[in-house]
């Protein structure tokens, strides 16, 4: 069956009885090419194929003869030209001689239209594919289109489709033309728009600057960073911004942090200060939620923080978040794991006669629908009485990172200077806890100093390994906020270490030896007291964030190449105001490399 438009050849061979010394002599034809696209007004030369002289031969398009101004119009060598206007169709284009014929078919593709969004420096392309067809969007600042987006699928016959196409510096113009490979293997590639992006106000956005120190080659890609503000940026490795989101709210609400979706949206938790059940009440207007959104910024769907405590009620859980905050995992799935807080009053605690009100934190799993389905309370794991720094604010979870070889998670929870492994199973697990990772904890230090050489007041871990079970790495930022040193060791002293200093570090575990080998090190000689992220980029470089290292508390981002002997800084990012994260992304679209 043959449907509008799917292009198909259909190739007929015939036979010519030439009479001459009672011989007969046959040759075959056909037309190439077999499938073409073109736009409107376009044209394209089929050429018909044989073994002999094609004169004679009448070409016709959707069966009439030499076509006409609607069908379009193909000339006697074959020579196809589009209708001037059309809202996708497909032609079908003939050659016959006597009762013999053969055919191809050219899907007409009307013109793509660039529009602005919400987002200066985001255009929406639309454009109407045939069924089954792929599209993609190459774009640049000059006619070589090196950037592209992710590939999407026609959403049916000639039906429009609207791509957002981001990773633009503001107020340049730039070139972009879709790209269209059609289900019979045919390609087309739309006409050149040029495209002016808008201004932004860069009044809401830190100064940045990026220096190569040691002229090697950074991982390719673009960076992300989330200030402690309203805003999200993400730049170029030259620094220059190549896309924002601004949350709203009050002053209070903070972005911590924006994550890439395998969808081509972000997932954003928006809220105050986790601290602030104990510090006070936030500001009028002041939001709390999670938010996928596109690259325009638009918001997709939101979970508010009074939606999901009612979901919890009702889902008979018995907890009453404060906040959510710090950030939200996105699972495999299609679940997403959401760090909450609540108090408890608790009598006498060891050194702290009377009554004490403690904030502790909750994983809170929520099914694709937004809908909790399991809860994972610190209150009811973890001894209250330890608390190496800043009690009351006891656990002070920043990260989950989700172990996708057992379905396990490890939270990570700076104000106990510990990794913990729990029991998650995807959503079937106890909830116990299967280690502790860090000064005190199931684990013995190789390869450093204990308890020096741990982190503390740590944040943002992420796997440096392809596997995430049994012997595997880690990478860590060591804020070093409560380091302690051995008991020999007077730090601050004249000839002795510094008492604060943060470190980019990457452990291998060992499950079941319960060894921690440090494996690399990077001590840049700074302290940054909150804050950080580290990765193992692809091309072996430790990529980490000091949130509030440099002048007046602003990030200083560091790649750095630990093969290196001695290690190089191959790439250094300093941000005008404190980054609470700061990593690299291939590119602005899941499965592109920039």
């Amino acid at each position: 069956m043959q449907t509008k438009n799917t292009l198909r050849v259909v190739l007929f061979l015939f036979t010519l009885s030439v009479c001459g010394c009672g011989m007969t002599s046959t040759r075959s034809v056909s037309i190439s090419p077999q499938s073409a696209a073109v736009g409107p007004g376009q044209s394209i030369l089929f050429a018909a194929m044989g073994g002999g002289s094609t004169s004679g031969l009448t070409w016709s398009v959707n069966g009439i003869p030499g076509g006409n101004a609607t069908v379009g119009t193909v000339d006697s060598s074959g020579s196809f030209t589009a209708p001037s206007i059309s809202q996708g169709a497909v032609a079908q284009i003939s050659v016959q001689v006597g009762k013999n014929s053969a055919s191809a078919s050219v899907a007409i593709i009307p013109a793509g239209q660039v529009t602005t969004t919400n987002n200066p420096q985001v255009a929406q392309y639309t454009i109407s594919p045939p069924l089954s067809a792929s599209v993609a969007v190459q774009f640049s600042a000059d006619t070589s289109f090196g950037f592209t987006t992710s590939t999407q699928m026609a959403a049916g016959n000639n039906a429009p489709l609207a791509m957002l196409v981001a990773g633009m510096r503001a107020s340049t113009p730039y070139h972009m033309r879709a790209v269209l490979s059609l289900s019979n293997g045919a390609q087309f590639t739309d006409a050149d728009h040029v495209f002016t992006t808008g201004a932004i106000n860069t009044s809401l956005l830190p100064p940045i600057s990026v220096s190569t120190p040691s002229g090697l080659s950074p991982q390719s890609g673009v960076e992300m960073i989330n200030p402690v503000t309203q805003e999200a940026l993400v730049t170029d490795l030259s620094g220059n911004i190549i896309w924002t989101y601004s949350s709203g709210g009050s002053p209070a609400d903070l972005i911590q942090p924006i994550k890439l979706l395998a969808n081509g949206h972000l997932l954003v938790c928006v809220g105050p200060n986790s601290e602030w059940p104990l510090t006070g009440p936030n500001p009028p207007g002041t939001i709390n939620s999670i938010r996928e959104i596109d690259l325009a910024g638009n918001t997709i769907r939101e979970l508010s923080l009074t939606t999901l405590n009612s979901a919890l009620a009702a889902a008979g859980f018995n907890l009453v978040a404060d906040t959510m905050h710090h950030d939200v995992t996105p699972l495999p799935n299609g679940h997403l794991l959401v760090i909450t807080n609540s108090t408890r009053q608790f009598t006498n605690l060891i050194g702290l006669p009377g009554t004490t009100t403690v904030l502790g934190d909750q994983i809170v799993d929520l099914d694709p629908n937004l809908n909790p389905v399991w809860v994972w309370d610190e209150f009811d794991h973890l001894d209250i009485n330890r608390h190496p720094m800043n009690f009351p604010d006891w656990t002070h979870t920043n990260a989950v990172i989700y172990s996708k070889d057992d379905g396990n998670i490890i939270v990570s929870m700076r104000h106990q200077n510990w990794l913990l492994k729990i029991n998650y199973n995807n959503g079937q697990g106890d909830g116990s806890i299967v280690w502790h990772l860090g000064e005190g904890g199931d684990f013995s230090l190789v390869g450093g100093t204990d308890p020096t050489d741990w982190f503390w007041a740590q944040h943002g871990p992420s796997f440096a390994s392809a596997n995430t079970t049994g012997v595997f790495s880690l990478a860590v930022f060591d804020d070093g906020d409560d380091r302690e040193f051995p008991a020999n060791v007077t730090c601050g002293a004249p000839n002795q270490p510094a008492c604060q200093y943060s470190t980019g570090e990457v452990l291998q575990l060992d499950e079941t030896a319960k060894t921690a080998t440090i494996t690399l090190h990077d001590i840049p000689n700074l302290y940054s007291f909150f804050g950080g992220n580290a990765e193992v980029l692809t091309n072996g470089d430790l990529e980490y964030d000091l949130s509030a290292a440099g002048p007046s508390n602003g990030g200083i981002v560091l790649e750095v190449a630990p093969q290196e002997n001695p290690r190089q800084v191959v790439w250094q990012m300093n941000i005008g105001a404190s980054a609470y994260r700061a990593f690299r992304l291939p590119s602005l679209y899941p499965g592109v490399q920039w």
